[in-house]
């Protein structure tokens, strides 16, 4: 598959392209990966696709279903603690490495998507671009191996079921602590950067846990 970028073209691996469609919510847990389904809907042939899906067993995206054949995980109550305390520790050595790291320019950039986001009032969209801005910290520290996890952390986040920005107070709270965390940034006060972004991830946590108490009534 080819996704066309500027004048650019960025070609994804058959792995790259399931990741993708798990994302963006074309693909959701617990349904049935077919190899010869999903092969036609992406324009593939079932060897690379069949190689794609052992890679996402491996990573533990994808488990045995009921009958023959693989399924897209889902993430328990327990896991999903373990996930966010995991994600609780990066972001605080992101923004430990991005106060050290991170331009003048970068920092300005956040602070426009912090101002775009302020405008923006629909969840699809808000979800999207909370991940856009996460995603520009995380570059913001110029370390791969730290980009690296997160990136894997990003793709099991991706395995949960809708969006806690579907709640509205989380929508306007979260708002504020991207904002309280750009501040952090610009005064280069790591301290500060990381209590905001810890307490943007506990909050993150508890609205999960809300949504997930909506779904099972």
């Amino acid at each position: 598959m080819n996704l066309k970028t500027g004048e650019n073209k960025v070609t994804l691996s058959p792995f790259e392209v399931l990741i993708a469609a798990i994302e963006r919510g074309e693909i959701l847990p617990g349904e049935r990966l077919q190899e010869t389904r999903l092969a036609a809907q992406f324009g593939l042939s079932r060897t690379p696709i069949r190689e794609a899906l052992h890679r996402l067993e491996t990573l533990g995206l994808a488990e045995p279903g009921p009958h023959r054949g693989l399924i897209v995980a889902s993430i328990s109550y327990d896991r999903l603690r373990q996930l966010f305390a995991v994600r609780e520790g990066l972001e605080n050595i992101a923004m430990q490495l991005a106060v050290a790291a991170a331009s003048d320019e970068e920092i300005a950039l956040l602070q426009r998507m912090v101002d775009t986001e302020k405008t923006l009032t629909d969840s699809k969209m808000l979800h999207d671009h909370n991940r856009l801005f996460h995603r520009q910290i995380y570059r913001s520290t110029h370390n791969p191996y730290l980009n690296e996890m997160l990136d894997n952390l990003r793709i099991h986040l991706s395995l949960l079921r809708g969006t806690t920005y579907a709640l509205s107070d989380r929508a306007e709270e979260a708002k504020c602590e991207h904002q309280a965390i750009v501040d952090a940034l610009a005064r280069r006060d790591t301290d500060a950067a990381q209590a905001a972004a810890c307490q943007h991830i506990r909050n993150g946590y508890r609205a999960r846990l809300a949504i997930i108490s909506q779904q099972e009534n």
